[in-house]
């Protein structure tokens, strides 16, 4: 035997609770890792939660022993299932009211996932209820077991298998009775501790209702769903956690009910339970009275969950506009916390309307979410002796961003211009306090976007006011006021008499101290995204601000967004203009990259200006959104730029080359700025290609592979550098495979798996026969055969994008490169049995459900590629080399079953018809 023993696990576990000695405890932690994987873990545990010698020691022999069953299951032959499933019983059954709630949730997990995997215990919940009911201690742990058996079901660690849960629900359709009747009675015995009774009842039973077990005729109107509304409606006398339970036992119960919803049998049971929901409102009150906001909370979700259970149709009726009204209540209270638990329903509603698009419909909802916004603006109000802004990431400033997002998407149901009216009315008040015209203007601010620019009767005097406010005005009112100015921007536009007022206005704010900086120069950015030509005649000054940029009070990224307004005003320049002006703006980024080149120094504060990605980020903000319209055969006003700047950034790759944080800003700049004169760019292609071959050699760098792209898109359908772009690939290979072959390599480098296959797909698209043709065709197929079960999602799609595209050259269609085909039909011949194996292995065991339609669209290519026979044999072997049992012994896809997926591929006619059937196919394993 082993090094492993009882006694020495005790050891270990007492060095681990109980030592004072880090390095100690570390190794002990280490070596129980190890023990946990070995095979004696399964008997030592079983023993030391016989012992029962410590609590740290239960804890964890029953944590390894719900881990050995979840995760390694298959180590146990068959005919010792049995005996582990009594001996975790005897456990279950000397539970009592001493026992850690821990260790009995990771017993009860065990014997669940037991109960789940074996195969051969036929009816494990009969043989529960008969084994442990009789006996009074063992409730309270029966009851646990049975709460988590419906909750581990779907668990992505068991991988159950579409086939067995479907034995598993039949299993519990046939005991729902059973179950429901025990429970029924446990909520009703007076010789237990009722607390604890009640709560593990009513969370058992709402798990079960979340998997819809129990009939509808059986939920409405038993003891349980009684004790329930009994305890929601005594808050005083309930305690918060049976508070708790008792509503997510309600709102199981309604989203049961609307799982079921255009049913005539769930009709009935619905306004029985909404009347019952109605009868709560003074419950609430009393909640709200006694200030338990956590009871408050609790009615609130019971009310938003009635609503969302409610259809459209069935919520315009007018008895069900009362549940509206319900939630509208909560909305008012107020802790805006409250109102927040609502959000999602107003959402739903506003996509259900907006899909309807009937303004009948509309107009119902229309006084419910007036109500709405008024009670929104009075949660967005500010404390009146609040001095300065709201701070950034605190609570109440996340609130009002998610009412931000809120205010755009219900303002349509009451019209924009409404809503803007509304507020303009409680500016007018002649009481107005500081804080309640802020919050007006704030509401104002998220519903600008969509009113009319030919509005002529509340704007211009909002924004009259707004221009003519003084220093005097508190700091906040300020701020939001120039966002506003930001956000009317496409009306300001339509009025361009105000341009030169507006930007007086900004421009002043603009270097104040005080932080309304940061406001101005995001308003700036919209009015000049929107005014791009009447803001030509204003470009000097822009230019003037971008020279005087670390003068104001904002930070790079506000920085940044500002380079960008600017620089879509320079794209409107005439050519004779663009070119200085373009210059003289790169220059006050470039200068400083320079001198920091030049120094000799070490230290760098990322995000400071002695960071060289400080400016970078400028640089490459005003070459990506700086895009004049030249013909092609012109020469681009910016090459002469980035020739000159060409020298600098190649020693910022140089000396920067270890922080792939810089390199990755460097090569984002070098893209956008061969994207911005493409071909013309042709003098950097040599040089670059030289220098990030070396460093990516050296570093590793995937954005090198990245720049190799765009070099690849721009460049290889000139003749004259297919052969240099070629010998770039050549070069980039080795370095890749030798870092995609160490352990876990491809795991721990997804980067480098999607910039090299979407380098080697750019080939393909760009110069599919010279690669073809290559020798390097060959191993990069067989490292994409390896990647295709990467479960990285943009890893993964580019590797199944590589197949596709050089699939597609494949086809009997294809004329376009006709001498392509014969050497991709060889290829798919060759290898297309192991990319199929490797693909069908890839989708049922390692990647997600929402990455097989790429899978589903490289099958599909292979088709048009290979014959029928052939696709038909390769899919066979795939599919024989797939396990017919799973750990617990039970068939995970029959024959039929393989035979119907086979024939569904083979036949498809399309990419979504095949995604399909892998979706439905993989969940047979899952």
């Amino acid at each position: 035997m082993d090094t492993y023993s009882v006694d020495i696990v005790y050891q270990a576990i007492n060095a681990l609770f109980q030592g004072s000695n880090p390095k100690e405890q570390e190794k002990a932690n280490k070596w129980l890792q190890d023990f946990q994987k070995s095979i004696y873990s399964w008997t030592i545990a079983d023993e030391l939660l016989h012992q029962k010698r410590d609590l740290h020691a239960n804890y964890f022999a029953a944590q390894t022993m719900r881990n050995k069953i979840q995760n390694s299951f298959s180590e146990l032959p068959p005919h010792t299932h049995e005996s582990l499933r009594d001996s975790l019983i005897t456990h279950i059954g000397q539970i009592d009211e001493q026992t850690d709630n821990v260790i009995v949730t990771q017993l009860s997990l065990a014997v669940a996932d037991l109960a789940l995997l074996m195969a051969t215990w036929q009816e494990p919940i009969s043989d529960l209820l008969k084994t442990l009911s009789p006996y009074p201690k063992a409730i309270w742990p029966l009851l646990e077991v049975l709460k988590v058996l419906p909750e581990e079901i779907d668990s992505r660690y068991l991988r159950l298998g579409a086939n067995r849960r479907e034995q598993v629900h039949k299993q519990f359709d046939a005991s729902a009775e059973c179950v429901l009747e025990f429970l029924c009675m446990c909520a009703q015995r007076e010789d237990l501790d009722q607390q604890r009774i009640w709560n593990a009842t009513l969370r058992t039973y709402s798990a079960w209702l979340v998997i819809h077990a129990f009939p509808l005729t059986h939920i409405c109107d038993n003891a349980l769903s009684q004790l329930a509304f009994r305890l929601l409606s005594q808050p005083a006398e309930t305690s918060g956690k049976l508070h708790d339970n008792a509503t997510e036992c309600v709102c199981a119960l309604l989203s049961c009910m609307g799982a079921h919803s255009g049913s005539l049998e769930v009709e009935p049971q619905l306004m029985r339970t909404f009347e019952a929901i109605c009868q709560l409102e003074p419950a609430y009150h009393l909640s709200v009275a006694h200030e338990d906001t956590d009871k408050t909370i609790n009615y609130c979700r019971i009310f938003t969950t009635l609503c969302d259970v409610f259809s459209l149709d069935i919520l315009e009726q007018q008895h069900a506009m009362k549940a509206l009204d319900l939630v509208l209540l909560c909305v008012g209270h107020f802790d805006y916390e409250v109102a927040e638990i609502t959000f999602h329903l107003w959402y739903k509603l506003s996509e259900d309307l907006f899909q309807r698009y009937d303004d009948k419909l509309c107009a119902r909802f229309r006084p419910h979410i007036e109500r709405l916004i008024s009670a929104l603006y009075r949660h967005a109000q500010m404390e009146s002796d609040h001095d300065g802004l709201i701070e950034e990431n605190n609570n109440f400033y996340d609130f009002r961003r998610k009412v931000s997002d809120l205010l755009k998407d219900v303002a349509f149901i009451v019209g924009s211009g409404a809503c803007f009216k509304q507020m303009f009315i409680i500016l007018q008040a002649p009481n107005a306090t500081w804080e309640s015209i802020e919050a007006a203007l704030f509401i104002m601010q998220n519903v600008a976007k969509n009113i009319l620019p030919e509005e002529n009767d509340v704007i211009p005097k909002v924004v009259e006011a707004i221009l003519n406010m003084t220093d005097q005005t508190h700091i906040a009112v300020r701020y939001t006021s120039i966002m506003l100015i930001g956000e009317l921007c496409d009306w300001i536009e339509n009025h361009s008499e105000l341009l030169e007022s507006v930007l007086n206005f900004l421009l002043y704010a603009l270097q104040q101290k005080n932080g309304l900086a940061s406001a101005a120069a995001i308003a700036l950015t919209s009015i000049c995204a929107a005014c791009r030509q009447k803001m030509v005649c204003h470009i000097s000054g822009l230019v003037e601000i971008a020279r005087s940029l670390d003068s104001f009070q904002i930070n790079n990224d506000v920085a940044i967004g500002l380079l960008k307004g600017i620089s879509l005003i320079l794209t409107r320049l005439p050519r004779e203009q663009l070119q200085p002006a373009m210059r003289e703006i790169v220059g006050f980024q470039l200068q400083p990259l320079a001198q920091l080149l030049e120094s000799n120094n070490s230290s760098l504060e990322k995000g400071e200006r002695n960071d060289p990605a400080y400016w970078i980020d400028r640089a490459c903000a005003i070459i990506r959104h700086t895009n004049p319209d030249v013909p092609d055969n012109v020469e681009h006003p910016t090459v002469a730029i980035l020739n000159d700047a060409w020298p600098l950034v190649s020693r910022v790759l140089d000396k920067y080359q270890n922080d792939l944080r810089i390199m990755e800003r460097t090569c984002r700049l070098i893209r956008y700025s061969v994207r911005m004169v493409r071909k013309q760019a042709v003098m950097l292609v040599e040089p670059l290609i030289k220098q990030i071959v070396v460093l990516y050699a050296v570093q590793h760098h995937s954005c090198f592979l990245y720049v190799g792209s765009i070099l690849v898109d721009e460049f290889a359908k000139t003749k004259e550098c297919i052969s240099g772009l070629l010998e770039m690939l050549q070069a980039f290979i080795e370095p890749t495979f030798s870092l995609l072959q160490q352990e876990n390599g491809l795991r721990n480098n997804p980067d480098t798996v999607d910039d090299f296959f979407r380098l080697a797909s750019r080939y393909l698209d760009c110069c599919p026969l010279q690669l073809l043709q290559s020798s390097l065709i060959t191993p990069i197929f067989q490292c994409a055969l390896i990647a295709c079960s990467l479960d990285h999602r943009e890893a993964n799609s580019s590797v199944m994008k590589f197949f596709i595209n050089l699939l597609t050259w494949g086809r009997s269609s294809n004329h376009r490169h006709a001498e392509c085909r014969p050497l991709v039909v060889e290829l798919a011949g060759q290898h297309g049995g192991a990319l199929v194996m490797n693909l069908v292995q890839a989708s049922v065991f390692q990647l997600h459900s929402y990455m097989l339609a790429d899978v589903a669209e490289v099958l599909c290519e292979l088709k048009h590629v290979v014959d029928n026979t052939q696709m038909e044999m390769f899919l066979s072997q795939a599919l024989e080399a797939l396990p017919k049992k799973n750990s617990g012994g039970y068939v995970t896809a029959t024959q039929e079953q393989l035979d119907e997926f086979s024939n569904t591929v083979l036949r498809a006619d399309t990419t979504k018809a095949v995604s399909q059937a892998l979706k439905t196919f993989t969940r047979l394993y899952r």
